[in-house]
């Protein structure tokens, strides 16, 4: 009984071809193998990366290249001869170049863009003038359109004679002699039709739309609404553009995810990957909010200042500021967490501000409810131990109303923190903010200061006369 050898990893494999140094042998592994497997080579491999890219046919070149990091495509650019570059670049999809070129210097940008081709320099150029993050840089130029008046088996005719150098054929647009969209069809409806009939005969002219201008995040949750593979793009006299795909609205969701986290956590938007991102331009990016932050906490000094008197004469309060603070902050974050998120997704719009404001009202009730009650038997737990001896006694004969005091000012401190984790995000959406500014510890450090504002006035509700 023969064993069967076991088969040699890709990385193994590949090894072993660069070793040998065969040109030809390594094209035709490359170009065997899937483009994620190619990727994760170049990942493993950084020292060959340009010359794996060169090494392959130039079509699956430009796919891998596609689905690199900006940096490591910077990287490869940077490496592979002028001749192979433009060889690149010209066969990329125009709105990957475009998305690739808008990431670099403009005086690189200048250079590469004349490596290309006269087309696609006019096409390249053109979607560069579109604003940042609109969806004029997202969009490709190659896509099937047809008219009314052409018959199913011309349709077919135009798919199978430009089909192959389109970004997709799933969906088939209809324009009119002046360039103006009117429809668009899917190919499963132009394939069932019988050869004589003509596209009008199909047509429905309830076709969705992209504005050039619009904002990609927009976009986005008009592919998540309308569940589309492809949506066209116009201008303001509805002339069809271009068309952008579900693939690139993958990227931009993913962009935009990597952006709200990091400005939720306190920072700027980097925009580059962490490690590529060179050191002093990260701490840049981190001291700014560090440095609002920490002159906002200043605010809590000085709150803390005017109640020092109270503190002075019932130094016992002092022992509760940390759980009043950290109990608001909490709360507020966690509120303004879930509310930056549903907007986020698309569960909620400004218009929901009072539904919101009304469940956060309940919730932070009863969740000040719960650590209020929490305070308070911790208090009288301790005072019962103190009765006894167990421990020393802190709170004397006014325990109870130092469980009262610092039980009520976490149901107002937690309520007032919910209330702000909510309602900001949604504040500074209706003022054109990015609702990720009002972050976990912006929202922290705000609800720090008022936090003791409340905490002292109830304090001094309930001991003036007494404690204070």
């Amino acid at each position: 009984m023969s064993l069967e050898l076991e088969q040699p990893s890709i990385k193994e494999q590949f090894e072993q071809l660069m070793q040998e140094n065969d040109p030809q042998a390594i094209r035709m592994f490359l170009d065997d193998q899937n483009i994620s497997d190619v990727a994760d080579l170049i990942y493993e491999y950084p020292d060959y990366e340009a010359q794996i890219i060169a090494g392959m046919s130039i079509n699956r070149a430009a796919k891998v290249f596609k689905i690199l990091d900006v940096s490591r495509q910077k990287e490869i650019v940077h490496e592979l001869s002028s001749f192979k570059t433009a060889e690149l670049l010209n066969e990329l999809p125009a709105d990957d170049r475009t998305d690739f070129l808008e990431e670099l210097p403009k005086h690189v940008i200048r250079d590469l863009i004349k490596l290309l081709d006269p087309d696609e320099r006019k096409v390249t150029l053109s979607m560069l003038g579109y604003p940042e993050d609109s969806i004029g840089r997202l969009m490709t130029p190659d896509y099937i359109y047809v008219y009314p008046f052409n018959t199913i088996e011309q349709v077919l005719n135009i798919i199978r004679k430009v089909g192959k150098n389109t970004e997709t054929i799933d969906v088939i647009y209809v324009i009119n002699k002046n360039g103006e969209l009117i429809d668009d069809l899917r190919i499963r409806d132009i394939i069932l039709s019988s050869p004589e009939q003509k596209i009008s005969e199909l047509m429905d002219e309830r076709v969705i739309a992209l504005n050039v201008n619009d904002d990609q995040e927009h976009a986005s949750e008009i592919f998540k609404m309308n569940n589309r593979v492809a949506l066209p793009v116009t201008d303001d006299n509805n002339i069809l553009l271009g068309i952008v795909t579900i693939d690139d609205m993958f990227w931009v969701a993913n962009e935009e995810f990597s952006e709200d986290i990091q400005k939720i956590g306190g920072t700027e938007a980097l925009d580059e990957p962490y490690l590529d991102t060179p050191l002093f331009k990260l701490i840049r990016k981190r001291a700014g909010w560090l440095i609002v932050l920490f002159l906002s906490e200043l605010l809590t000094a000085t709150a803390m200042a005017y109640f020092n008197d109270e503190i002075t004469k019932a130094t016992v309060l002092a022992m509760f500021i940390p759980l009043i603070m950290s109990s608001g902050g909490n709360s507020g974050s966690q509120a303004s967490t879930l509310v930056i998120q549903a907007m986020a997704v698309g569960d909620i719009s400004i218009s929901d501000w009072w539904r919101v404001m009304r469940r956060e009202i309940f919730s932070g009730i009863f969740l000040g409810g719960i650590l209020g009650s929490i305070g308070f038997f911790r208090i009288c737990i301790w005072h019962y131990l103190m009765q006894h001896g167990i421990i020393e006694d802190l709170y004397k004969e006014h325990w109870f109303l130092i469980a009262v005091s610092v039980g009520i000012s976490l149901i107002g401190v937690v309520l007032w923190g919910t209330l702000t984790g909510s309602m900001l995000p949604i504040i500074l959406k209706r003022l054109g903010a990015d609702p990720a500014v009002s972050s976990a510890p912006f929202v922290a450090t705000l609800v720090d200061v008022t936090g003791i504002v409340i905490y002292f006035s109830i304090a001094y509700f309930f001991l003036k006369g007494i404690l204070l």
